[in-house]
């Protein structure tokens, strides 16, 4: 499949999907949104993948949402940013979802929606230099549609210092949180380490594979059920609709301090 905003390959069962935006630091649009989660579907549905790896091109691994696309967002009425978020939702849902094990290579920042990105897959492998953050805060936003695989990811209580505080924390941080599963020196070293979880993986029976993530997702403690996907949506549209959610994203935008920051 051809794509705008990434690039996509099979190699030897591997399905790669690569975020190719990087001069926004692959940050999300509207577009890389639909073109990950057709991607995840294509790759799914193919009986010779056995592997899906997400990457990114450039210095970062994805920088939360795109600033183009937060300028649109802001004129949105709820009804149009519920359902934008939606589309959101369901893409990490279908990431979370795939029958496939899914992997994150993570050879740079990850801030917001990345992080949620991260959360959502499977095996999470960072370089040393990796940065994380869950920013929303400090535009007057909230990770709503990311919470469900952050906190699965990080626990309730990891999640209620870095949600608030919005503070950029280290891979070795992630690691001990439970974001990241591995840190590595550089990327020699990160596609070593996703090259022989990929070799111990393919020893697995492939529905085994299916069979056992429907079964981690059906006895967990908190389901990503399409009540919670709804739930998140609405709860981000009503805040990027607030008057504090546009202050925020419009100050951003302009370079300036929000209201609130004296």
């Amino acid at each position: 499949m051809a794509f705008q905003t990434l690039l996509t390959e099979i190699d030897d069962a591997v399905g790669i999907i690569s975020l190719n935006r990087p001069e926004r630091h692959n940050a999300f649009d509207e577009t890389m949104i639909a073109e990950i989660d057709a991607a995840i579907a294509s790759l799914a549905a193919q009986a010779e993948v056995r592997v899906i790896v997400i990457s990114a091109l450039g210095k970062s691994f994805c920088a939360g949402a795109d600033l183009g696309w937060m300028q649109r967002a802001a004129a949105f009425s709820e009804e149009e940013n519920r359902q934008d978020a939606l589309r959101l939702a369901h893409m990490l849902a279908s990431l979370a979802r795939c029958p496939k094990p899914v992997i994150a290579r993570i050879q740079g920042p990850a801030y917001g929606g990345g992080v949620g990105l991260i959360a959502a897959c499977d095996i999470a492998i960072a370089t040393f230099e990796a940065k994380f953050a869950l920013s929303e805060v400090r535009l007057g936003l909230i990770p709503a549609v990311i919470s469900p695989y952050v906190i699965a990811a990080i626990g309730a209580r990891a999640a209620r210092r870095y949600m608030l505080t919005a503070e950029v924390f280290s891979a070795a941080e992630a690691y001990r949180l439970g974001l990241i599963h591995e840190m590595v020196a550089d990327e020699e070293a990160l596609d070593r380490a996703i090259a022989e979880i990929i070799a111990t993986i393919k020893k697995n029976g492939p529905q085994a594979l299916a069979e056992a993530k429907s079964l981690i997702a059906a006895v967990a403690e908190r389901p990503f059920d399409d009540a919670v996907l709804h739930d998140t949506a609405a709860r981000i549209a009503r805040v990027r609709a607030s008057a504090e959610g546009r202050e925020g994203v419009a100050a951003f935008l302009a370079k300036r301090k929000p209201n609130w920051v004296q």
